[in-house]
């Protein structure tokens, strides 16, 4: 195990800058999340990480060792794809061995750290098999267990759910986690979905156009979002948002938008233009017809939960709601908001309003 240090980090393509001076620390053991949209920069920090692309600016230490310069293989690493890049010819036996006979590591020990690998992945009866013989979800767990012979300080993982199927995403989702459990090792996981963030990670580092928005638990980052951007980006369905201005007077807060008076947490000066956010889960139906007024678009029951489309003026909310409802569409509902539960953004920066 070890620790992983980002310094100052940069990368440019030519005169495109792709990465702009990041910098965090990941502990020795902790299992750390990349997340954010399509073309943020989280694979390329990832890649070098592994060594895979060259360091603009900057440095990157694994256990207080500068390995800018280090050949990938030279880093003690080990990285899953999302592409499971396994060798056809080979058997999963084969295949999960074949890092340790380029090392020239002994027969002894490698079928040691094999069947230990496919003990913990439950990949005993496959390793006769072939990579054509085997289900999605088998081949992703042959690419971890090649990952684990290695032993290595750290492991990487690039984005290695996208080919499977949802459920499969579920299932797997577990096994990694309950594998880092078992192994303690320092984990680097690349994802753009938000989900496998929230339910992974340790902690999640949100980045958006080569920049880190937020770092924080996912309970910090869902319950107090630093900025717009990680606002809207964790959770789902996606925090409601609408524009308005604060009205801090009297001892009260709260935003006057769409035409409505919504509670809001004191802080931040009165007249200011703010964006208004409010979860779908934390908005409830008011059952006397006391709140705000919106009109039922579309009902969409899920069996345990109720979500609702709604039309407040102008701008459109998504409610979740518990159990099921009798509410139909172009029904009008009233809704019931607590300060406690709302969040608001300067308008101009996007920073959180205190």
């Amino acid at each position: 195990m070890a620790s992983v240090a980002f310094r100052n980090i940069e990368k440019a393509y030519g005169k495109v800058k792709v990465i702009h001076g990041i910098g965090f620390d990941i502990h020795d053991g902790e299992f750390v999340v990349l997340v954010g949209p399509s073309g943020c920069g989280k694979s390329t920090l990832l890649r070098m990480l592994a060594g895979l692309e060259e360091i603009s600016g900057g440095q990157i230490l694994i256990d207080g060792k500068v390995v800018n310069e280090l050949e990938s293989k030279d880093r003690d690493i080990a990285m899953v794809f999302q592409s499971y890049a396994l060798y056809p010819h080979m058997t999963v036996g084969e295949n999960m061995a074949f890092s340790l006979r380029l090392r020239k590591a002994d027969k002894a020990t490698t079928d040691e750290r094999v069947n230990k690998a496919a003990k913990i992945l439950n990949l005993d009866p496959l390793l006769g098999r072939y990579p054509r013989e085997l289900s999605g979800g088998q081949r992703q767990r042959v690419a971890m267990g090649r990952a684990i012979v290695r032993d290595p300080k750290v492991f990487l993982f690039d984005e290695p759910l996208s080919n499977l199927d949802a459920k499969l995403r579920v299932a797997m989702r577990a096994e990694i986690k309950a594998l880092h459990q078992r192994l303690k090792t320092t984990t680097v996981y690349v994802t753009h979905d938000q989900i496998e963030a929230m339910t992974m990670a340790d902690r999640i580092v949100v980045m958006h156009d080569g920049i880190i928005e937020q770092i924080g638990t996912p309970l910090e980052l869902f319950d107090r979002p630093a900025n717009l951007f990680v606002a809207q980006f964790i959770g789902s369905p996606s925090m409601n948002v609408v524009q308005g201005v604060l009205r801090n007077s009297g001892g009260s807060t709260h935003v006057d938008a769409l035409g409505a008076q919504w509670p809001a947490p004191a802080g931040g000066r009165d007249g200011l233009a703010v964006h208004y956010g409010i979860r779908p889960t934390d908005i409830a139906l008011s059952a006397d017809d006391q709140g705000i007024a919106a009109r039922v678009i579309v009902v969409e029951p899920t069996g345990a939960e109720t979500e609702l489309l709604l039309q407040i003026g102008d701008a459109q909310f998504v409610v979740v709601t518990h159990g099921r409802t009798s509410v139909q569409p172009d029904d009008t509902v009233h809704l019931k908001v607590e300060a406690r539960h709302a969040h608001v953004f300067d308008a101009a920066s996007g920073q959180r309003v205190a």
